[in-house]
């Protein structure tokens, strides 16, 4: 599973115990577009609140620790927070809680709220962008998370181009411009230079597995999965759904035939570690046929790796590399 190696590899980039590097106040207010819609900041927000661990290290990535009252995440000793490139700074920061609300933001006195559409906001919880302007708490929502217009779809660009938006928006905001243009062409680049290892093999098919048993978890096109297994040179098998993270069912995976599975490491309270998914697959019969089983080509990658984030590019790196190690010549 070389999950040793995974870690290592999501570990290398850039920007590792990032300092605070946030820039001057002023009164000076800022619009940008959020989801569609215009938003305004008077003054540069103070008491952030993050939920989630990819969005908290886009505040760290920028060199906003200052900048926040604390972080929600689901524990603070698990694969995502002991691999993350900015440890020290979550060590540093406050966390919060495991679980999102408003008595949690409102006890932060926060002033603005940072999550997105199942990364903290829920009209079933009550915990939404709309809640949150009644007590008066501005919200940022993450841009891979936007809602798409039909029905609770998510996504409305691809997703490193969500990640570009979400960074320049937040330099914007927090007066941090270079800062953001300057993560930008690094990720870029990276990207640029991992897309060299697969040029000129063919494309294997690639079935981005998060979780379940009954039915699969997946990510559609509007994930970060999906350029995260493009880049690399791979084709997500659920490429054409125009959502982001998705269930689907067995019988289509089936029917995709994957040439490699991508797992997401990460307890999803089913099947805990890569190597208890890694089993299951490969003992439900239906894929046993699947080149991917067979071949037992299985890669695995934390969470904040793929879900919308400053680790994406690494993960576009460390993936290009098993692909090109791994799959035909």
């Amino acid at each position: 599973m070389r999950t040793a190696l995974v870690a290592s590899l999501v570990l290398l980039v850039s920007g590792c115990g990032a300092t605070v590097a946030s820039g001057p106040a002023t009164s000076d207010p800022v619009t940008i577009a959020n989801c569609g819609a215009e938003v305004t900041f008077p003054t540069v927000p103070s008491k952030v609140v993050t939920n989630d661990t990819g969005i908290t290290e886009m505040m760290f990535a920028l060199g906003l620790r200052d900048r926040m009252a604390g972080y929600v995440v689901n524990g603070v000793d698990t694969v995502d927070v002991r691999t993350s490139p900015w440890k020290a700074d979550f060590d540093s920061a406050k966390h919060l809680s495991d679980k999102i609300s408003k008595e949690v933001v409102q006890g932060a006195n926060a002033d603005l709220v940072f999550a997105g559409w199942n990364y903290g906001f829920s009209e079933s919880t009550g915990f939404t962008p709309d809640a949150l302007k009644g007590l008066g708490i501005a919200t940022y929502q993450l841009t891979e998370a936007c809602r798409n217009g039909v029905g609770k779809q998510r996504g409305i660009m691809p997703a490193l181009d969500a990640l570009y938006t979400d960074l320049r928006n937040l330099g914007k905001i927090f007066r941090v411009s270079d800062k953001a243009e300057s993560l930008i062409n690094e990720y870029q680049a990276q990207i640029d230079r991992a897309g060299k290892l697969m040029e000129g093999k063919p494309r294997p098919k690639v079935f981005l597995y998060d979780s379940g048993q009954d039915q699969p978890f997946t990510s559609g096109k509007n994930a970060a999965p999906q350029d995260v297994i493009s880049k690399a040179g791979g084709d997500n098998i659920f490429g054409d759904l125009n959502d982001s993270w998705t269930t689907v069912s067995w019988e289509t995976v089936v029917q995709r035939d994957p040439d490699v599975v991508l797992i997401v490491d990460y307890a999803d309270g089913e099947a805990n570690t890569p190597e208890q998914k890694q089993a299951f697959l490969e003992g439900f019969a239906p894929l046993a046929n699947s080149p991917a089983v067979k071949g037992k080509k299985f890669f695995s990658l934390p969470y904040a790796a793929l879900v919308e984030g400053p680790r994406n590019a690494a993960s576009v790196e460390a993936f290009a590399k098993f692909l090109a190690e791994n799959t035909g010549s």
